[in-house]
């Protein structure tokens, strides 16, 4: 899809919010327009940011029409970047949420046993403890400023912060991005600054710079003492992506902690851990429901371990392929004292196929592709009696759902507002055998 060269403006309106967020129309030409910043039923004028030969997208410039739920963003210059779903009542989001979940299942003739509902806690901002930002230069002052990526674009906006950020990890955003400015750093010298919190507002941070040279002692003297843990770390330059080439210094020695439903779990600053931890509890708390307390429990795609480590009830098998995961994974582990009861393999699922019996119960939690199709094949010949599938995505998870349709009802789902004021959808499928289905 080829981005606009010359600013194009187009006039529609809006008919329907579709799958990846977005507001579909279409123009007078016939070519349908995917756009952020719009409402169904509204009139807007588009600018359009990419175009091919039957479709554009582009972003709302000007609304001659409102909708009824359209309330201003609390982030004006920036919600399209990080929560486009700013504009829309809290009401229309848990509403166009639970129609998304519907629509992707019907799309392969499924029709969800009970009416589709939305846990939320009700928090709709603040609730993130990770924030990645990006970095802009004022070359009129020479001073940084914090900005994210302009979405669909490579452009930034500066921004003062998010709604979304826990205020830890403002307050500390700002503490480093002064001491930069004090320190007379150039934009060109970084890459990001990834900050984390925990529960109880503890931080760690990370900052990722395109220099070995760069003056790491000075940054960690200066930043205030007040995180858990913070790093310099050299990150290759030829590659966009903020990742650890060398680790320049470190200020603090331990990792952040919390505990999802009273255990304990520890994590490093860059691994994977769950955004928002009290909506995610309630998602483990609906899921160890359905687990039986004597039967063996395999849980693919585990991450570092808090779900298979927190709802099991006997035996557990934890499989995850990120190695930094499975190190982590190990250290909880052992931390809990469950080695007698818990094995972390490190392995792709679909590598890890002979973990899947049909004596236990089976959960997987995968990435927004969904199950490898090896899994999906293996879960069909063993025929586990009961599988507990967890998804970011239900476009993907009503495929799955489909393939294994054959073998496999639906005994119970629900979604779940991980990410308030964002298209983005938690969806819980509790699949069990048929009861005719031979084993």
């Amino acid at each position: 899809m080829g981005e606009m060269k010359q600013p194009v403006f187009k006039t529609l309106t809006l008919d329907a919010i579709v799958g990846g967020g977005q507001t579909i129309g279409t123009l007078a030409d016939g070519k349908k327009a995917f756009v952020w910043g719009g409402l169904p039923r509204e009139t807007v004028t588009i600018q359009l940011t990419k175009s091919r030969s039957r479709l554009v997208e582009g972003t709302v410039t000007n609304i001659e029409t409102p909708a009824r739920d359209r309330i201003s963003p609390k982030d004006p210059d920036s919600y399209l970047s990080t929560s486009p779903w700013q504009i829309m009542t809290f009401e229309a989001e848990q509403h166009y949420k639970a129609s998304l979940i519907e629509e992707a299942f019907e799309l392969h003739n499924i029709v969800l046993p009970e009416p589709i509902d939305i846990y939320s806690d009700g928090k709709q901002y603040e609730y993130r403890n990770k924030i990645e930002y990006s970095f802009w230069f004022d070359t009129e002052t020479n001073s940084l400023s914090l900005a994210f990526f302009r979405r669909g674009t490579h452009g930034k906006i500066p921004i003062d912060h998010t709604s979304l950020a826990n205020p830890a990890i403002t307050s500390l955003s700002k503490v480093i991005l002064e001491t930069l400015n004090t320190m007379n750093i150039e934009g060109r010298a970084l890459k990001t600054l990834l900050i984390r919190c925990n529960v109880k507002g503890e931080t760690a941070w990370q900052l990722y710079v395109k220099d070995e040279d760069f003056p790491t002692d000075e940054l960690l003297e200066k930043v205030s003492s007040a995180f858990v843990r913070g790093e310099v770390i050299f990150s290759n330059p030829k590659s966009p992506a903020s990742i650890i080439t060398k680790r320049l210094g470190v200020k603090g020695s331990a990792s952040l902690s919390d505990t999802i439903l009273g255990v304990p779990f520890s994590y490093a600053t860059e691994g994977f851990f769950q955004i928002n931890l009290p909506v995610y509890e309630q998602a483990l708390v609906d899921m160890k429901r359905w687990v039986e307390k004597d039967a063996p429990l395999t849980d693919l795609y585990s991450g570092v371990g808090t779900i298979g480590l927190t709802i099991a009830e006997g035996l557990v098998t934890l499989v995850e392929v990120n190695e930094h995961a499975v190190n982590e994974m190990n250290n909880n582990i052992a931390a809990l004292g469950k080695t007698q009861h818990a094995k972390a393999i490190l392995a792709a699922s679909e590598n890890a196929l002979d973990y899947i019996t049909n004596d236990g119960t089976i959960i997987v939690d995968p990435p927004r592709a969904g199950l490898h199709e090896a899994v999906i094949e293996t879960l069909l010949k063993a025929k586990p009696k009961r599988i507990i599938y967890l998804s970011c995505n239900p476009v993907t998870q009503a495929r799955d759902v489909a393939l294994l349709a054959a073998e496999y009802g639906i005994r119970a789902h629900k979604g779940y507002n991980f990410f308030p004021r964002t298209p983005h959808i938690e969806h819980l499928v509790v699949l069990d055998l048929l009861p005719d289905v031979a084993v």
